[in-house]
């Protein structure tokens, strides 16, 4: 991954109500919730919730496929793990340090990212 779009994504993740999109996202799963359903659950309007799903689908954290009349919008999980990736590359010099935790364990069950220390 390249600095330039790691800054895109964690500036697309830098507002309240896009990061809360995406955390809802990735508790979803690979499902995914529809819009509708976003907006309810996170209390958005409508014109702001399409506003930043555009925005987040732009930069490639979010996919959108269209079901009927509803679009139902799931995290990029692949886009999540390359951003992970990036900002812990060559941690601690690349010695295996990353603390034990839900987070990465979430990593290694993905089967990418870095495995954490015992």
């Amino acid at each position: 991954m390249e600095l330039l779009n790691a800054a895109e994504l964690l500036a697309a993740l830098g507002h309240e109500t896009r990061l809360s999109i995406f955390r809802l996202l990735v508790q979803a799963g690979a499902e995914g919730v529809n819009a509708s359903a976003i907006g309810e659950q996170l209390a958005i309007q409508p014109a702001t919730l399409s506003f930043h799903l555009a925005h987040l689908n732009r930069v490639g954290l979010i996919r959108g496929e269209r079901e009927s009349r509803f679009i139902r919008y799931s995290a990029d999980y692949t886009a999540m793990d390359e951003l992970l990736a990036f900002l812990t590359d060559n941690c601690c010099q690349g010695q295996p340090c990353l603390p034990e935790t839900r987070a990465s364990d979430a990593l290694v069950i993905r089967g990418s990212g870095p495995k954490p220390c015992a």
